[in-house]
């Protein structure tokens, strides 16, 4: 079966839409209508006057989308492309977590369930979570969940000092150090570039530390430079899409896999055949249900706003 000639009918046919993640294998990248990190996702699911939005990511990112828009069909290719960052926040330990420290704001990386995001007052995403928190005026504390990392990433770039929940990203914890200083040796020229979600110890050996819409943007601003690229690997298609010339080699993983790279499982999860298919029968849908979709809508709300 010809599956882009068939989903672009089905695409034309039922006035739907495709989201897709950088994180996506490449044909479904490039048969997207848009390609984005996980706050253009959201803003462009917030604009989007499509019936049917396809989202080629993982549960909680069609599950963001379905919040913003409750009357439109929102659907994943494979409801089992979880989060390993969302399953480490339980709602019910965050809650009781929350209720510990009333005082504090709750501020979400938007890697988390709808239920996590009810209990939140502003989400963020690497690409604004600066820009959020320094928004909350300095006597005001934090809670920040659920990664980790990109909490204390925050905390050494803006000097506040905020309560972290104890969660992470299995795929950004997956980078080998030793690895990445053989692979160094190897390319001295190369410079490492690192999504903040990544150990404190991967982000200090980085030239440029983003979300990967500020990756790709900075080795667009640097295309003569040459990278080592510490994020999950699918970012390089679109990087090598658009910057043809420039040299790129994925960080290297501590466990072997078909690229030596950091792959999420998750995300590879959705396939072409998947997506015809749930574009097709316009399953499985999300569905997210009242009042848990408005309570977690606010600080979704609060977030774009702020990032206008």
């Amino acid at each position: 079966m010809d599956f882009v000639k068939e989903i672009n009918q089905l695409r034309k046919e039922k006035n739907a839409v495709i989201l897709a993640h950088y994180y996506q294998e490449g044909a479904i990248q490039d048969i997207a209508d848009y390609v984005g990190d996980s706050l253009g996702l959201s803003q462009q699911a917030a604009q989007t006057d499509a019936d049917i939005i396809v989202f080629a990511g993982v549960h909680f990112m069609a599950e963001t989308a379905k919040i913003i828009n409750p009357t439109k069909k929102v659907v994943l290719p494979d409801l089992n492309a979880g989060c390993s960052l969302a399953d480490s926040c339980p709602p019910e330990s965050f809650k009781a977590f929350k209720e510990k420290h009333p005082d504090h704001i709750v501020i979400t990386y938007i890697n988390c369930s709808a239920e996590i995001k009810a209990l939140s007052d502003i989400v963020c995403t690497s690409s604004n979570a600066l820009k959020i928190v320094n928004s909350v005026p300095k006597d005001t504390p934090i809670i920040f969940a659920p990664d980790k990392n990109l909490g204390r990433y925050i905390m050494k770039e803006t000097g506040r000092d905020m309560l972290l929940w104890d969660g992470s990203c299995v795929v950004h914890e997956a980078f080998s150090m030793d690895k990445l200083i053989e692979l160094h040796k190897k390319h001295p020229d190369y410079k490492i570039i690192a999504h903040p979600e990544s150990e404190e110890h991967i982000l200090n050996t980085a030239t440029y530390i983003g979300s990967t819409s500020g990756m790709i943007n900075y080795v667009k601003a640097n295309q003569n430079d040459k990278f080592i690229v510490a994020t999950e690997a699918g970012i390089l298609h679109k990087m090598q899409l658009e910057m043809p010339n420039t040299e790129l080699i994925p960080a290297p993983a501590v466990e072997d896999n078909t690229c030596a790279c950091s792959e999420c499982h998750f995300m590879k999860m959705n396939t072409m055949e998947k997506l015809y298919n749930c574009l097709l029968h316009e399953t499985p849908a999300i569905e997210v249900p009242e009042p848990l979709r408005s309570r977690a809508l606010l600080p979704i709300e609060r977030m774009l706003e702020l990032s206008k």
